[in-house]
């Protein structure tokens, strides 16, 4: 009976040293618990593998920075930590690591804050007791844990997530990096204060507090959502400007083809009549590139090409060879939403290589670039390859790969070098470059990961 006295009496009593040896199994639950919201408001794809890592190897830091490290320094430590192991446990970007942070944390600061708050108004207990006494420090982190997980099963069941995140580009995504830490350490600050003095604050004031800076940013986020909303809409405008600009071209190439049809039709029949077949053969070659001009255009379409980005480059790229009058085929079986590469760093890529082929072929008397992407035969990597015409033929493979190599006077030589330091930082492509007395040919591959 005596013993159990003393346990109460331990649990009952303000004695910190106690709760933090009790709270071990806490900060694990915590990093679960927060894991499970952020992983599906932020859509992140997670294996048992990874749940399991980030569980063991965050909570194990959150532990120790309780336990040895003095606060604020503490937190601030976790605060660091928390994005750093999102980043390198479920291979996301800086953006979503950021909000990985930012909104468990925010969540669990509000809710904590109330229950105390409505426990010192019920009870006249003040926060700085409740943190030390462990009964009721533990009760109140049941209670809270227990509310963060009904939360995220909500959000589950209504299948709520986050997915622009995915196609921002790269100027939004810098300002909202910028914005997330901001938010988190005005939010930290906010919250850290409110809880230092929640003691003296009156509870509507509390609660106003918590409430204004929600609203504050969930509208300064509502308000940012429909600007990069607009943004993409200006790309799909100038996506379908693009479009109809081949649907124009092959409109005036199909028009030109039914009106001479006539005369096509009675050339071939000349070559019957006289049984000319060398001059059919060559005839017939001339007509099926006529007819391929017009097949291209039919593939230059968003709907086979199902990236916007890539679909913008492409089109830009082939209006442009075409005002040269370049002649270009392009075949393409990819699903380019299956990319196994960052969007951003393949237009780069085909960009350049574009750019490269256009200006090559330009010079020749031959003007013909052949495009394609689809598959490899045994499907373990994605193709792409890009073969042109051209004059230099004692062109070096390697050499055109160094930093401020140019064949133009002029140009500052970095394209095909900021290639290779695109392919250095991945470790599933490969870039093979060869050439034969009447193309030049550049082999992208992407292997599936």
């Amino acid at each position: 009976m005596e013993i159990l006295k003393t346990i109460w009496t331990a649990l009952t009593t303000e004695n910190k040293l106690l709760f933090t040896i009790l709270s071990a199994p806490f900060t694990f639950i915590d990093a679960f618990v927060g894991m499970l919201i952020f992983t599906t408001i932020l859509n992140i794809p997670v294996s048992k593998k990874q749940k399991i890592l980030y569980v063991v190897i965050f909570g194990l830091l959150v532990f120790l920075c309780r336990t040895f490290v003095p606060d604020p320094y503490g937190t601030f430590i976790n605060m660091i930590s928390c994005p750093i192991c999102v980043i390198f446990i479920f291979k996301t970007g800086l953006l979503k690591a950021i909000f990985a942070e930012i909104i468990p944390f925010s969540c669990t600061i509000i809710v904590e804050i109330i229950i105390e708050k409505i426990i010192y108004v019920f009870t006249g207990i003040p926060a700085t007791s409740l943190l030390n006494i462990t009964l009721y420090r533990f009760l109140i982190i049941s209670f809270v844990y227990l509310t963060l997980y009904l939360f995220y099963r909500f959000i589950k069941k209504i299948h709520f997530s986050i997915s622009l995140l995915e196609t921002m580009n790269k100027k939004y995504k810098f300002i909202l990096i910028l914005n997330g830490i901001l938010a988190l350490i005005v939010t930290f600050s906010q919250f850290y204060l409110l809880n230092y003095y929640v003691d003296n604050f009156p509870l509507i004031v509390s609660l106003l507090n918590i409430l204004g800076l929600i609203a504050y940013f969930f509208i300064s986020f509502i308000s940012f959502m429909n600007t990069t909303k607009l943004d993409s809409t200006t790309t799909s405008l100038e996506e379908a400007t693009l479009y109809n600009k081949t649907l124009e071209l092959m409109y005036d190439n199909t028009r030109a083809f039914k009106h001479d049809f006539g005369n096509i039709m009675q050339g071939i029949g000349g070559y019957i009549a006289n049984n000319d077949m060398e001059g059919l053969q060559q005839y017939y070659s001339q007509l099926s590139l006529d007819c391929k001009h017009i097949n291209n255009l039919s593939n230059l379409n968003p709907e086979k090409i199902n990236n916007s980005a890539i679909y913008n480059v492409l089109a830009q790229k082939y209006h442009k060879a075409d005002a040269q009058n370049i002649k270009i085929t392009l075949e393409s079986t990819l699903d380019f939403s299956n990319l196994q590469m960052k969007i951003y760093e393949f237009t780069r890529i085909l960009g350049i290589l574009m750019d490269n082929a256009i200006e090559a072929t330009s010079e020749c008397k031959d003007k013909i670039i052949h495009i394609y992407f689809g598959d490899s035969s045994d499907k373990r990597m994605q193709l792409i390859i890009i073969e042109n015409t051209y004059m230099n033929k004692e062109i070096n493979t390697e050499t055109i790969f160094q930093k401020g190599y140019s064949t133009k006077s002029g140009n500052s030589g970095l394209g095909l070098w900021e290639v290779r330091q695109i392919l250095s930082k991945n470790h599933n492509l490969n870039l093979f470059t060869s050439k034969n007395n009447d193309f030049f040919r550049q082999q992208l591959e992407i292997y599936y990961e």
